[in-house]
């Protein structure tokens, strides 16, 4: 009797290692896709026409669109599903563009000082298949963000914070295009 319910246990604990918890994450990319290019970022940041240009864009740095496109680039090499190459040899085409930039204040001092501000990056993607010339998804206000304190022991240089919002925005891009839960 005893070996009956040792044997009844071993089978279920198998079963039950074999269906696992059910939760898993798949790659969308399958044999078909292997590779992708990925143009130049484009800057739709228009900071001359901004009422508040003066306070939201002040720590604005040039060139991040250059930045994002080589973060994105460097995250798909790093995830080694996609190998970026260049446009005439990919199965897709990673089409982007910087469409807002903020800085905003999340904490204050009790002298009314920032303490803490959070950065967001935001752009409009979209992937294209290219062997059969279709849209595979597209994501409008696709958002990277950080947050920075100004003071104390977490204290980050705003450069820091903005290579951060950076990181975090081509990590969520890549885990897009290439993760389906």
């Amino acid at each position: 009797m005893k070996k009956n319910i040792f044997h009844v246990l071993c089978i279920m604990y198998c079963v039950l290692c074999v269906i696992g918890c059910g939760y898993t994450s798949r790659s969308l990319i399958t044999n078909k896709f292997q590779t992708i290019y990925i143009p130049q970022f484009v800057n739709k940041i228009d900071i001359t026409n901004e009422n508040e240009a003066a306070t939201k864009y002040k720590v604005y740095k040039p060139l991040l669109d250059s930045d994002i496109t080589r973060a994105v680039i460097d995250k798909f090499l790093f995830d080694g599903n996609l190998k970026p190459v260049k446009e005439e040899s990919a199965d897709l085409t990673l089409k982007g563009e910087l469409i807002e930039f903020r800085r905003d204040p999340l904490r204050y001092t009790s002298t009314d000082d920032v303490e803490e501000y959070r950065i967001n990056m935001v752009v409009n993607i979209t992937l294209w298949d290219n062997k059969e010339n279709k849209l595979v998804w597209q994501e409008s206000s696709f958002t990277g963000e950080t947050t920075y304190f100004t003071t104390g022991s977490a204290q980050k240089s705003e450069t820091t914070a903005i290579n951060d919002a950076i990181t975090d925005l081509a990590r969520r891009i890549v885990e897009r295009t290439v993760e389906q839960w």
